[in-house]
């Protein structure tokens, strides 16, 4: 491309579609819009990655997802496995298993009651194992933990991939504006006008991706949907000897257990910092990280006298029923979200930008996502007593 073609791209300020946060779901979806043949432009308020994307502890999940989000999680899954063609990559994804712990009896019941239950769905992914069974997946897990339920999904390093779909959409004409903040949206008739970092960019679609501030960009265009900024929170420790080859949780606590290639082992699982999303910053609770120590020495004893190397966190957005927001405005024609992700959204994010590219380019989509409609909110917000 020659200089003037690309300074030419540089500074362009109409498209197909306009999307609104550049997280993995935004730039996963300008990559396959522009194989569409739609131009895009990403706008994104401050880098690339830069909030629950590039934070998060990267698992590539379908263990103990919400019945309604499976069908989508295996869509994702299916990407997932042919990563590196699509971007060039291979984004750190690597194929194992994941594992719920059950401490006690009454926890391995309520799992061997899930499996049964998807599986008069047709889902046949999640398996019950005794505690035979899951000291040969886990030999370092404490004896006191009697079974759990594994099914074979996987890891991805987060910042890694999302870079690898900004590199490729960018790399196929995807324009990236970076420290761009979107002040607000409004249609002239012709094509939404959106007014961000002191420019107004023009577009037929909007694609909004904003994550925890999804729905601010929600109520430019009239839309009602109530989102709410947490900080999940993240451990990693120096180097121990390989000892965990699986991505693990527990049933009664919040966990989410990895050993790195490195040595290293991550440790999340829901406990909370102090998210300011005005301020676009998160802050560490170290009550909290202190729990979640805690449980990971329960469940593994070997982690008893690990050193912390470093703790971090990130904002991401949660709804009030803890699924995302996957559609069609339900007020403004050409307006589409996707957010809300709420602390379970990487592993969906290829798969989401293929679905938001079939509704945008086709008004349809193979995958179901009813249970996701932005319009799910709108009897709250009209019912009595909403503020």
């Amino acid at each position: 491309m020659t200089a003037n073609r690309l300074g030419r791209r540089r500074y362009r300020r109409e498209a197909d579609l306009i999307v609104i946060g550049g997280g993995l779901q935004g730039c996963a979806t300008a990559l396959f819009a522009v194989r569409r043949g739609l131009s895009v432009i990403v706008l994104e308020k401050d880098s690339v990655g830069r909030h629950a994307s590039g934070v998060n502890a990267g698992g590539v999940r379908r263990l103990g997802r919400d019945p309604a989000e499976i069908g989508l999680s295996d869509r994702a899954m299916a990407l997932w496995r042919i990563i590196a063609e699509i971007v060039d990559d291979d984004c750190g994804f690597k194929t194992l298993p994941h594992v719920k712990v059950a401490e006690t009896d009454a926890e391995l019941e309520t799992l061997v009651e899930r499996a049964a239950t998807l599986r008069g769905m047709g889902y046949e992914h999640e398996q019950v194992v005794g505690r035979s069974a899951l000291r040969r997946l886990l030999p370092a897990v404490a004896d006191h933990c009697v079974g759990g339920l594994t099914s074979l999904d996987g890891y991805a390093i987060p910042w890694t991939t999302t870079a690898a779909f900004r590199r490729k959409a960018e790399a196929e004409g995807v324009l990236f504006r970076e420290g761009t903040a979107v002040s607000s949206v409004a249609s002239d008739g012709a094509a939404w006008c959106v007014t961000a970092g002191g420019a107004i960019f023009r577009a037929a679609r909007i694609l909004n991706c904003a994550g925890a501030w999804g729905g601010q960009i929600a109520a430019m265009v009239g839309d009602h949907i109530p989102i709410k900024a947490i900080a999940p929170m993240m451990i990693v420790t120096q180097r121990l000897p390989p000892f965990c080859d699986a991505v693990v949780g527990t049933v009664g606590q919040p966990l989410s257990f990895k050993q790195m290639p490195n040595g290293t082992v991550l440790i999340g699982g829901a406990r909370l910092g102090h998210a300011d999303a005005e301020a676009g910053s998160a802050d560490l609770r170290f009550d909290e990280l202190r729990r979640s120590a805690k449980t990971a020495i329960a469940v593994f004893p070997i982690m008893r006298g690990a050193t912390i190397q470093r703790c971090w966190s990130g904002i991401e957005g949660r709804t009030p029923d803890r699924l995302p927001v996957i559609g069609r405005s339900p007020r403004s024609e050409g307006v589409f979200h996707a957010f809300g992700f709420s602390a379970h959204g990487f592993q969906l994010g290829p798969a989401v930008g293929e679905i938001m590219t079939e509704l945008i380019a086709n008004g349809s989509t193979q995958t179901s996502i009813h249970a996701f409609e932005p319009a799910r909110f709108e009897c709250v917000a009209n019912g009595p007593g909403d503020h």
